[in-house]
């Protein structure tokens, strides 16, 4: 019996979920697109679980879409690679953080799946490329324009140009990911991470979320509209009480991180 090609292990509020083809540098096969599909959403119906961590088993985080697969079946349609259980639109729809942990190389659709993620802490072994323009298939899951907004619109068309990799300290260094750490240290990292963000108030670890990523996606404008009209609906529920102790919770956390 084969291996399953996708990993699902719960702690507390805390899911793991690991991409578990390492001997195919867990390259996207339509199977394992298909399970990131319904693990996600299992996962977002599960009341327990609140934060995912994203890695990959193995040397590699994510290779992108399976390219002996396509050589063998070809493309169905011109776009069947990129939309058939996109597993971009997948983590999408989990509306708590997404940690990525970025064990290895995120290679195109690999790239993209990282740039799903809403934090992203790499190991210093990581590396990042975008190699649309070598293989002929031009991105679908969102690379071509989220890469630009998080580098720069020049840093990404020289990646994206040229096909050339990005080392994990580059990566740090243009605001790609948010730190590099030791191997070792990946998992334990993305774990501390997720109880700090498990420590806010719960529905502010969503709502604070959908309301980046909604303004994210709209003029500056339209952002700042977004942005007031939903804190004029969430602070009009919160009490001068609840203001007050939670100021002094916040005091003693500052205190406690000196």
């Amino acid at each position: 019996m084969s291996d399953p090609v996708l990993l699902i292990q719960k702690s507390g509020e805390v899911a793991t979920v690991t991409l578990n083809r390492p001997n195919a540098m867990n390259a996207l096969s339509r199977e394992l697109r298909a399970e990131i599909a319904r693990a996600v959403d299992a996962l977002e119906a599960d009341p327990e679980v609140r934060v995912l961590i994203l890695t990959g088993a193995g040397r590699a985080f994510c290779a992108g879409l399976d390219l002996k697969e396509l050589g063998a079946k070809g493309l169905a349609s011109p776009n069947d690679a990129v939309t058939k259980d996109d597993p971009v639109r997948s983590i999408g729809r989990f509306s708590g953080p997404v940690i990525g942990a970025i064990n290895g190389v995120a290679v195109t659709g690999g790239f993209e799946l990282a740039l799903a993620c809403d934090v992203l802490i790499a190991s210093s072994a990581a590396r990042f490329a975008d190699t649309h323009a070598r293989v002929g298939v031009m991105p679908g899951w969102g690379l071509s324009q989220k890469l630009s907004r998080a580098i720069g619109v020049y840093r990404a068309k020289e990646l994206s140009l040229t096909g050339n990799y990005l080392s994990a300290q580059q990566a740090a260094d243009w605001g790609l990911v948010n730190r590099v750490v030791e191997p070792d240290d990946l998992l334990p990292t993305c774990r501390a991470l997720a109880q700090d963000m498990l420590s806010v108030i719960p529905e502010m670890l969503v709502g604070y979320k959908r309301v980046i990523d909604e303004g994210f996606a709209q003029s500056f404008g339209d952002a700042m509209e977004t942005e007031a009209r939903t804190a004029r609906a969430a602070n009009a529920a919160v009490s001068p009480e609840e203001v007050e102790a939670r100021r002094e919770a916040i005091r003693s956390r500052g205190k406690a991180q000196v």
